[in-house]
């Protein structure tokens, strides 16, 4: 019998645009939404994987259910999953479109999922590539090395590889799920020491992402991107990334900027300068379509 909870929020809350972050890309073999408004995502947990089906019940409810080893892990922790772990009380907007975003999206909160290694595969995945080509490697890195989802899941849902799983990766196979070799190292070096990097969910903040970064091939980018995800951290904006600059330059001083303008811009947000980027992305505001995208690039020809 898989074990259930229902928890209600006291807090609004806009269920998907809360847990959009955890899902990579279309065809996600660790989240999926179904028809009927439930998600459903996998995990690696300290006591082994787990499925949880998450769903918002008419009077506001939410109704939880998981399988699998972890199954009690991932039911404690729906109420962080959904923000109840996220303070945005000290938050003041500085510029009216992110005023004007706050306002109108009052649900949005930053998701915790308190697992390190489940974010960080599909982050080191993402770095210096488009979403397309990491996006195609992180599902075929699932579905050959990941476990089928535990209980009544979905057939395509795998449960992400596991660190023992990444390490027992063969060369070629790399290479057939595109994966560069400076990915690919970065990725095996961190499943060497998994176990310890799990601790900076609990270290949280700066102090957390310091320790994501004593893994080479883990720079600021990642370790933000991580961040994001396994501990809601509301101050760790993405340096380094090909979109966020122009998006924040274009919406709050009309220009692109490059990492250093975004700093100076994002400053009087510190400490909650991701928060006011959520915002601006959840009000759809976007880079201009023009100049130079970054091409996509399949390794497997290479």
């Amino acid at each position: 019998m898989p074990d259930s909870r229902r928890w209600r929020p006291s807090y609004a809350l806009d269920f998907r645009r809360v847990l959009a972050p955890l899902r990579r890309g279309p065809g996600d073999p660790a989240v999926h939404w179904d028809a009927p408004g439930r998600v459903w995502l996998t995990a690696n947990t300290a006591d082994g994987p787990g499925t949880l089906g998450l769903r918002r019940l008419a009077d506001g409810e939410f109704e939880a259910v998981a399988w699998g080893a972890g199954a009690a892990i991932l039911l404690d922790g729906v109420p962080s999953l959904l923000g109840a772990s996220d303070d945005d009380s000290g938050f003041v907007a500085h510029h009216d479109v992110i005023a004007d975003a706050r306002h109108r999206r009052p649900g949005l909160r930053l998701p915790s999922t308190g697992r390190v290694w489940d974010a960080l595969v599909p982050a080191v995945l993402e770095q210096k590539v488009t979403g397309i080509e990491a996006h195609r490697s992180w599902r075929e890195l699932c579905r050959w090395f990941g476990e089928p989802a535990p209980g009544p899941a979905p057939a395509q849902l795998r449960v992400p590889p596991t660190p023992t799983a990444i390490r027992s990766i063969p060369d070629w196979k790399w290479h057939q799920a595109g994966v560069d070799l400076k990915r690919r190292t970065a990725l095996v070096a961190a499943a060497g020491v998994a176990h310890q990097l799990e601790r900076a969910a609990s270290l949280r903040g700066a102090e957390g992402r310091a320790l994501l970064r004593k893994v080479p091939g883990i720079g600021v980018w990642t370790a933000a991107e991580i961040a994001q995800r396994a501990w809601g951290d509301p101050d760790a904006v993405s340096f380094g990334d090909f979109h966020i600059p122009s998006i924040v330059g274009y919406a709050l001083v009309g220009r692109a900027l490059d990492d250093q303008g975004m700093a100076e811009v994002l400053a009087p947000y510190a400490p909650q300068r991701q928060r006011a980027v959520r915002y601006l992305e959840a009000a759809g505001v976007t880079r201009p379509r023009f100049g130079p995208r970054m091409p996509i690039r399949d390794y497997r020809a290479l």
